[in-house]
């Protein structure tokens, strides 16, 4: 399921680039919309073919324009408030106007809520990156603290900003071209009164975009991989190149990337928001069932007589925050069910109009897209899990019995003496945020 997850991802991505693109050509252009993913494509897989260092330098350098665009907008986004420039004092004024914090009131809030786990996807992404890693003991406990931090940091500080100035009322909000010109980060930049920010922040969101479908790409290959090393998937889907590139695996997440290719007949806006249905919905599934492997691992751990103290990373918190989170998913998921059904369209009858017979479809069509993409996910990996036990006759293994050291990392004298505090304290900071 998580492997389906990225692979409907990149299709998405690769969509929601066409769109982006868009912005500059305008939407009536002769330009056809599938060159962009056509492009995008083929430069996938030359990066990948070219292994997981060019990878890594594709994200460090699309990592350094997000994050000095985010720094750059925090700036610009106190000083607007504050009304140091701009002209205009906002304070939190905006956080006690009607409705606010919670538009709509809570059917509003679930409705977000549910939108917004879309756009967290890929923060577990850090712990499938363990396997290529040098040193996972470091880079691993590392890797999953700082992006607690950047979360806490950049996400939540620039959306407090955004609700600060930009009020929920606010009719530049009434975004129906689905333009950047319109989108809440520019309009703080206009705020602001620079110029030019519509077509910046276009021009970021198009590299976040390509650089969303470098990690999908990368993510994608590595769980056909792991499912193939495994026996949960045929062995030649295992094949690596001598620079280690899952070449097989690369060919079919390129086929999966084709589905893109439907904007050709239905058009790009149409098939990222069916893709977004589904794949919210799989990973709320994903972060449960991580919760829940997570439970089981420190039971077999716990029964097997071994300490806690020799776990190279610690959750924090633990159990309490898996408790939490727990919680937390499982409203997120009977949420995305309630969502779904509330709600059914209804046909205008034979002599409507054909005004009422287009809000019909259309409001059919998004119906369609809720119940897909709130059932798909648990429909799918019922199906996968029970024909699996069926056909393989898999049991249920004992906490004593289970294997826990098979493919563990086992630190090297260099490698214990790597995972030391190496270069001053400015640059140990620094590395949290970028």
């Amino acid at each position: 399921m998580y492997f389906i997850n990225w692979a409907l991802t990149i299709p998405a991505e690769l969509s929601a680039s066409a769109v982006i693109v868009e912005f500059w050509i305008g939407k009536d252009s002769s330009f056809p919309s599938w060159v962009v993913p056509v492009i995008i494509i083929v430069l996938m897989i030359f990066i990948n073919m070219a292994g997981v260092q060019a990878y890594g330098e594709l994200e460090y350098w699309f990592s350094i324009l997000k994050v000095v665009t985010i720094i750059i907008f925090i700036i610009c986004g106190i000083l607007v408030d504050a009304g140091a420039i701009g002209g205009t004092t906002y304070g939190v004024s905006n956080w006690h106007i009607e409705g606010a914090p919670f538009k709509g009131g809570f059917m509003g809030f679930i409705t977000t809520l549910v939108s917004v786990g879309y756009a967290y996807g890929g923060s577990e992404m850090t712990g499938v990156t363990a396997a290529e890693s040098r040193n996972p003991h470091k880079h691993v406990p590392r890797a999953v603290n700082t992006v607690l931090i950047r979360i806490a940091f950049f996400y939540l500080s620039s959306i407090f900003l955004l609700g600060s100035i930009v009020a929920n009322n606010d009719p530049l909000l009434i975004n129906s071209a689905g333009s950047a010109a319109q989108a809440p980060f520019t309009i703080v930049f206009v705020k602001a009164g620079l110029k030019g920010a519509a077509n910046y922040m276009n021009a970021v969101v198009f590299t976040s975009v390509f650089s969303a479908i470098n990690s999908d790409f990368y993510v994608a290959t590595r769980m056909l991989l792991s499912l193939s090393r495994n026996g949960w998937a045929h062995k030649k889907i295992g094949y690596t190149n001598s620079r280690g590139v899952p070449v097989v695996a690369v060919g079919i997440v390129t086929a999966c990337s084709c589905l893109s290719l439907i904007t050709i007949f239905v058009g790009s806006g149409v098939v990222f928001q069916w893709f977004v249905s589904i794949i919210g919905s799989i990973i709320f599934q994903s972060w449960i069932l991580i919760l829940f492997l997570h439970f089981r691992f420190r039971y077999c751990w716990k029964a097997q007589g071994r300490a806690t103290s020799e776990l190279p990373y610690v959750s924090w918190g633990y159990p309490y925050g898996n408790i939490l989170a727990t919680l937390v998913g499982c409203c997120c998921i009977i949420a995305t069910w309630y969502l779904s059904v509330i709600d059914p369209p209804h046909h205008p009858g034979s002599g409507a109009s054909e005004d009422l017979l287009a809000a019909y479809r259309k409001e059919r069509d998004s119906y369609a897209q809720g119940l897909l993409g709130a059932w798909f996910p648990w429909v799918m990996s019922a199906i996968l899990f029970f024909s699996y036990k069926y056909t393989r006759g898999t049991k249920l293994i004992k906490a004593v019995e289970a294997d826990l050291d098979t493919g563990r990392f086992v630190p090297s004298e260099s490698d214990k003496e790597d995972l030391k505090p190496h270069g001053p304290a400015w640059k140990r900071v620094l590395k949290m945020f970028v």
